[in-house]
């Protein structure tokens, strides 16, 4: 009886160890240098409020503005799941509905702010990012 429940405290604790090293192995970011932005300014991937739809510029006013937004879920956390922005600790980036006209739902175009005072824009709902210049 003593040694069966050694046994399995044994099996346990290995089993543990062994989830801990795998899910630490999945946990790592993919290989590449995601500490830099992924859209710097000047890039191709740059994007300046003039040549974005002119519901941006409005959102983006509101911002700066700190509100008050129309849609409940802006400023929410955006948690970067796609991994299309540069990686930061959650919390870093939020996100605001930039208006579609004739959508009946938020739609698909968004800005996503970063704490250090960056913004990026979104027309296709994260599938890919332009940073917003001056």
């Amino acid at each position: 009886m003593k040694s069966s429940r050694l046994y399995f405290g044994v099996a346990f604790l290995l089993a543990a160890i062994f989830m801990a090293h795998v899910g630490a192995a999945y946990a790592q970011p993919p290989v590449g240098n995601w500490n830099t932005p992924a859209c710097p300014p000047g890039s191709t991937n740059a994007v300046s409020i003039r040549e974005l739809p002119p519901e941006a510029a409005q959102t983006l006013a509101l911002i700066k503005q700190g509100g008050p937004f129309p849609y409940r879920r802006d400023g929410i956390v955006f948690g970067n799941r796609e991994r299309r922005l540069p990686l930061k600790e959650r919390g870093y980036y939020r996100e605001f509905t930039v208006k579609t006209p004739g959508s009946r739902n938020r739609g698909a175009r968004r800005i996503i702010s970063g704490a250090a005072g960056e913004f990026y824009y979104t027309g296709d709902h994260y599938n890919s990012f332009k940073m917003i210049g001056e």
